[in-house]
């Protein structure tokens, strides 16, 4: 499938905003761009955090230290640097859906929803404010011209292993005519190398970002009792014999398999029923398995395909393969289609996104219901 993928080297001294976590990434992205003839500009985005004592392991993107790092960063590079607080609109727009969907016995995901509703939104902001056109990020995808669709498309990075697309599936055309990603050319090791010979070698001791920013792995079971508490009820297996106890579904995502709790397994969870606030385990792996999954809020960005059947290549978490499949509209109005693998998918999670590619382009996705 023909296109052409955006290059950086043409700055010609025109302003760009560089989104500035403080991480290595973001650095790099703010080096190539001074070099090939931009003018950057960093802002820091100030995001909210679960504020709780036991919340202590905080991620490494999201902290005063971090955003400090950032500021040295543009000094050293002679670029301007802002700090925005944005930590209202992160509450409302992340951490709320966050609880919200997991009120709802879903497995949200939060740094899909933070990209297209927080991130973005505040940079092409902050970029308007300016009367600056582009704005670039830190992350490892690519932008792509598609000459037989006559737009614009997310695309692989050159890092197979660090490919992004999946967390930008919901960017709107219109911001994707001024997004700039300088990493999508580079592998990671690249960026580790280009950062050292600029004398930033320390980015080889900084952890990179694991957790959710506004709680860390270990802290989830705490956020979670503490926003949303228990309710206690039955784990039983498919045929309804109890065999054991669970202190909410919000605890629990299908597919899961550890920190059940049983003897004699492994067992994995296979369904969460609301009504009956039981959780569903088996010890066959096959049981996991679908093909036909129902979407909700799909989302293309190029408004041509909506309404029409189109086969695809898709995949419903961050680093599986993607794999053959066929998507059909059902309620157009209400955005609802459905999808029908050639294989049967393992681990089907209501509440995280269906992402769906032609060929190398990622044309938009869906949430799973």
């Amino acid at each position: 499938m023909g296109g052409t993928s955006r290059r950086i080297d043409k700055g010609k001294g025109r302003k760009i905003v560089v989104g500035m976590s403080g991480g290595v990434d973001s650095t790099a992205t703010l080096i190539l761009l001074k070099e090939n003839g931009w003018k950057p500009i960093g802002v820091s985005l100030k995001f909210s955090v679960w504020e709780d004592e036991s919340n202590l392991n905080q991620n490494p993107c999201c902290t005063v230290d971090s955003i400090q790092r950032a500021k040295e960063i543009c000094n050293k590079f002679e670029c301007e640097h802002h700090i925005l607080d944005i930590t209202d609109e992160f509450q409302k727009n992340v951490i709320n859906y966050f609880v919200d969907s997991m009120k709802k016995s879903q497995t949200p995901n939060p740094c899909m929803v933070c990209n297209r509703n927080t991130k973005f939104q505040q940079l092409i902001n902050f970029a308007d404010s300016k009367r600056i056109k582009y704005v670039a990020t830190g992350h490892y995808a690519k932008i792509v011209k598609s000459r037989k669709y006559n737009s614009l498309f997310i695309s692989h990075s050159n890092d197979e292993t660090k490919d992004q697309t999946y967390n930008l599936s919901l960017l709107p055309q219109e911001w994707l005519e001024r997004i700039i990603f300088p990493l999508g050319e580079m592998t990671k090791s690249e960026v580790y190398k280009m950062v050292r010979k600029k004398g930033l070698g320390f980015y080889e001791k900084i952890l990179q970002s694991q957790d959710f920013c506004f709680v860390s792995e270990k802290s989830l079971d705490s956020f979670i009792e503490k926003e949303i508490g228990n309710n206690n009820g039955d784990i039983v297996d498919k045929n309804g014999k109890v065999l054991g106890n669970h202190k909410g579904l919000q605890y629990y995502t299908i597919g899961q398999r550890k920190k059940i709790g049983l003897a004699g397994g492994p067992y994995y969870v296979i369904k969460k029923d609301i009504s009956k606030n039981e959780i569903i385990v088996s010890t066959d792996k096959k049981d996991l398995g679908k093909t036909e999954i129902l979407l909700s809020d799909v989302f293309f960005s190029n408004k041509d395909f909506y309404g029409k059947k189109i086969k695809v290549k898709s995949k419903i978490r961050y680093q599986q393969k993607s794999s053959s499949a066929e998507l059909f509209p059902i309620n157009e109005i209400n955005k609802e289609y459905k999808i029908v693998f050639r294989e049967p998918k393992i681990g089907v999670t209501p509440g995280q996104y269906c992402v769906f590619y032609i060929r190398n382009l990622c044309v938009g996705s869906g949430v799973i219901t």
